[in-house]
């Protein structure tokens, strides 16, 4: 959904809900990331490097550097798609890559800014803390509901509504506070539920 003056936010998270899950994949899904998760880990560190690179790119031209910036989302992609897996959006194993793959059943959606304000590395960090802090409590309560959600699958092989959008929603507004709070997006998230 976009927000309330009629304009898509530049950076949200969709997924394709699955009519049936598998009834006993939730109980391992935790063992079987366990690959992503090593790989995630390499990718952050280097996303710290690329971090720091794209500060002072975006301080000196006023623009993110646009291999920077794909690498960035690149990392976030991976990280929430495995992450959808992990907290039951999709049953889909998520492939080892930064870009979109035809199979693929969780997508990032992101614009990257054509100009980014020179002052934006040194203070986005700062104005993003509220969104940020209903993000962290978001997705505290989305690891909650997987928990519920892991129940109604071993019953039913299905995910009620309302938890598959909660979860779902606290994925987009993480992604949203990230990608602001790191200047990838000059546009402030909306406080609103998406879905």
């Amino acid at each position: 959904m976009s927000p309330s003056d009629g304009t898509r936010y530049p950076v949200d998270f969709e997924s394709e809900r699955p009519g049936r899950y598998s009834r006993f994949l939730p109980l391992i899904k935790w063992l079987l990331v366990l690959p992503h998760l090593l790989a995630i880990g390499v990718l952050l560190a280097a996303a710290f490097f690329v971090a720091a690179a794209s500060f002072l790119g975006t301080l000196v031209t006023g623009r993110y550097p646009r291999p920077l910036w794909y690498f960035m989302a690149g990392v976030h992609r991976w990280t929430h798609r495995v992450l959808a897996y992990q907290l039951l959006i999709t049953d889909r194993y998520p492939p080892f890559t930064l870009s979109e793959t035809p199979r693929d059943t969780c997508w990032l959606r992101a614009d990257r800014p054509e100009r980014v304000a020179r002052w934006r590395p040194l203070l986005a960090w700062v104005l993003i803390l509220p969104y940020g802090f209903v993000a962290s409590i978001l997705a505290a309560v989305a690891q909650i509901a997987s928990l519920a959600a892991i129940f109604t699958i071993l019953f039913t092989r299905e995910i009620p509504g309302p938890l598959y959008r909660l979860i779902l929603n606290a994925l987009s507004w993480q992604n949203r506070a990230s990608f602001y709070g790191l200047w990838m997006s000059t546009r402030y998230p909306p406080f609103e539920w998406q879905r």
